[in-house]
């Protein structure tokens, strides 16, 4: 398998951000980290291992960048603040680092291909506010454990950037009508969540934007395993190698 790792110079952050490349071609793959997440979770935490089949028969690519949670959504201070630069880092992501990764990819495949957005516990909110703002890049969707408003970490603050990267928030205010529901449902939503420990703010969120998601006539695959199944790097694993190949058309 070929890893590479690179740095793109972010414009929006002002600063140097990190990446890695798993993978020739196939379709891309954006892996989003967990809470405070680094770039080399997904191969140091061996997610990478449910990956590498897909990843060495070229029906994948993974790209893995920063979060910036710990300044951000789980940091400390005005949350204006907070909410300004962690959307100056979904900024990043769509202005810099995906238009990078497109290159990449679209060279190796010779045409573009649309990117799956994968993210466990809050990486899951990441990616699920990136596929639903972003409709024409996100074509298909893996969260686990996923919490999909970040009111827990706003509390009782509210304001127009807080909204736009809550799904649960945005998704129930958005119109019946409103064009972006056929472009969700021309792709694949899969979220799913365990019933045991340390899973009670997750399944509780997951049940939320479950309802929410039906009322708006949006189809996902929302699964609620056991409550044996907690909230951890084990089942992660599990969860990823049960859904993966179903999101790819197994």
């Amino acid at each position: 398998m070929r890893i590479s790792y690179g740095k793109i110079y972010s414009h929006n952050l002002g600063r140097d951000m990190e990446y890695k490349v798993y993978g020739t071609r196939g379709k891309p793959v954006l892996a989003i980290p967990c809470q405070g997440g680094r770039f080399y979770e997904f191969e140091d935490l061996h997610m990478l291992d449910v990956y590498a089949p897909y990843i060495e028969e070229d029906r994948i690519q993974v790209f893995t960048i920063d979060s910036l949670d710990n300044q951000t959504l789980t940091g400390y201070g005005d949350p204006r603040a907070r909410i300004e630069l962690h959307e100056r880092w979904i900024k990043f992501i769509m202005e810099e680092a995906v238009p990078l990764f497109s290159d990449i990819n679209t060279r190796a495949n010779g045409w573009e291909i649309r990117f799956m957005a994968e993210g466990l516990s809050l990486g899951a909110l990441h990616a699920a506010t990136l596929f639903f703002r972003y409709p024409d890049v996100f074509d298909a969707l893996l969260c686990l454990s996923g919490l999909y408003t970040n009111e827990y970490c706003f509390g009782d603050y509210h304001d127009d950037l807080t909204y736009m990267n809550s799904p649960q928030q945005f998704i129930a205010g958005m119109p019946q009508d409103h064009p972006y529901i056929q472009k969700y449902n021309q792709g694949r939503i899969v979220l799913c969540v365990g019933r045991g420990a340390w899973e009670n703010e997750t399944l509780e969120s997951t049940s939320a934007f479950a309802e929410i998601l039906k009322s708006k006539g949006i189809n996902a695959w929302v699964d609620f395993w056991g409550t044996d199944v907690r909230h951890d790097w084990n089942w992660w694993f599990a969860q990823a190698a049960y859904f993966l190949p179903k999101i790819l058309g197994d």
